[in-house]
């Protein structure tokens, strides 16, 4: 099979950690076409984004601590990894170059003073930069033939949209397909750093958090990979948050769309846009553990066998969000309320994550995250309280629970066993909203009785009994 493989940051967290993927690899290149496409080390890319804010405030001496901390660490993982002497001052020697790159980067944006988008996400790529060489040479260490390779490297091209860019499919499908065939008929194992690529002129863009798994999923629609498996440190997708429901089970089997359901509502495991490049080409894609590899974890197709069709598959919750309930008469059948409020929120950069309004129209809640609370809450009063805005109140500390599954379309009464198994714990719902489509039932609580509810729910629709 031509695989594509994603490992996360936790699969590469220390030396010992890279020379088991290493060999991971090894094995599974003697039966298979392997292509792997990795995270930057746990912990680097959120020291890499502290950098840039620590810039922003002109804290220079604790951003340049910050990068000294990653560039001692690389350089320890480096020295431990390879044993071959040769080779390992080889790793040391590119690593250095990539390093006092780093280093003059950090120079040029803490003498100006200054972060754009295009030097953040400059900086920000190098998690990655860094993580593919150190298995590369570990590979070449083991006696494979590895080359590392960035995503511009590798030929994905995207659109200049700075920390949220989209690949341009078209031109990166025939870039990546030549670049890794190449690689591949010279018995070549591909290393390919996650989570960026570069733009038409070069500047290197990136596609957000957890964008390493779109990156693997673009060069799997690319090359038309067999398979895409996900690596990490879970054994797949889950019934529900097993910190909450202590007999919450591992899926074995969902659909594109209640992957991507999941993920939007929650599942770490996935980036919400990874799914995208594999829906036309029904390429399937598994989730599973690095350290745990006879389990195969779940697997993500176009249609998912009949016996896997439950109502309900899965329970998942966002925490820790505030709910806005706005109110006025004068809100009632005026046209184009809903969209002032709405833009309102976009001009000051908020994320409305869910939405919901009563028939009579004189209300509306909305959803956001808890650090956009108060900057939602200036908006709007500051624009509209007093106009078609009469009253704004805040319930601060909320959470999102959301029931999956393409198993409830259709079917009557899935709402009333789920507010009656709440009720029953007495569980107050604050709020209720569900797609057009019927694949998700959201509805909303109050943080402290959310693991109450999500347990309730569990036990209600049986899922410690999906497998």
């Amino acid at each position: 099979m031509k695989l594509v493989l994603k490992f996360g940051g936790t699969s590469i967290s220390s030396a010992s950690n890279i020379r088991y993927v290493a060999k991971l690899l090894q094995s599974l290149s003697k039966e298979h076409k392997i292509i792997s496409v990795f995270s930057a080390i746990t912990g680097v890319t959120d020291d890499l984004i502290r950098i840039t804010s620590l810039i922003q405030k002109g804290n220079k001496d604790v951003a340049n601590n910050l990068a000294k901390k990653i560039i001692k660490n690389h350089m320890q993982i480096a020295s431990q990894c390879v044993k071959n002497p040769k080779i390992r001052k080889e790793l040391v020697e590119k690593m250095r170059v990539d390093l006092s790159e780093l280093e003059e980067l950090l120079h040029g944006m803490l003498l100006l003073g200054e972060v754009t988008p295009r030097s953040s996400d400059y900086l920000i790529s190098f998690g990655e930069r860094l993580s593919i060489n150190l298995i590369a040479f570990t590979l070449n260490d083991l006696g494979s033939k590895a080359v590392a390779l960035t995503g511009k490297d590798i030929g994905i091209v995207t659109d200049s949209n700075f920390g949220e860019a989209k690949p341009l499919m078209d031109t990166t499908r025939l870039r990546v397909s030549h670049t890794v065939e190449s690689l591949l008929e010279k018995k070549m194992l591909p290393v390919i750093g996650g989570f960026a690529g570069a733009d038409q002129y070069g500047n290197i863009t990136t596609f957000g958090r957890g964008g390493s798994d779109y990156t693997a999923t673009i060069v799997a629609s690319s090359i038309k990979a067999d398979e895409v498996w996900l690596m990490s440190d879970v054994d797949g997708l889950m019934t529900t948050d097993p910190k909450i429901v202590k007999n919450a089970k591992v899926l074995k089997e969902v659909s594109y769309t209640e992957a991507m359901e999941m993920a939007l509502f929650g599942a770490k495991h996935i980036h919400p846009r990874a799914l995208e490049p594999l829906v036309t080409k029904k390429i399937p894609l598994r989730i599973r553990s690095t350290f745990n590899i006879k389990n195969s974890g779940t697997l993500v197709t176009a249609s998912p066998k009949a016996d896997t069709q439950k109502t309900v598959k899965c329970v998942s919750t966002i925490r820790h969000t505030g709910l806005i309930d706005v109110r006025g008469g004068s809100m009632v059948g005026a046209p184009g309320t809903a969209a002032t409020i709405f833009s309102t929120l976009a001009k000051a950069g908020v994320n409305v994550m869910m939405i919901s309004q009563s028939p009579s129209e004189s209300s509306i809640s909305i959803i956001v995250k808890k650090n956009d609370l108060d900057k939602a809450v200036n908006a709007l009063e500051m624009n509209l309280l007093g106009k078609i805005i009469k009253k704004v109140e805040v319930t601060v500390d909320v959470a999102i629970i959301a029931l999956i599954g393409s198993g409830m379309r259709g079917i009557v009464g899935v709402a009333s066993k789920v507010f009656a198994a709440v009720a029953k714990k007495g569980v107050n719902v604050v709020m209720i909203a569900q797609g057009s489509s019927e694949l998700n039932l959201a509805f909303v609580v109050k943080d402290a009785d959310c693991n109450t509810a999500v347990q309730a729910l569990h036990d209600e629709f049986e899922l410690a009994k999906i497998n």
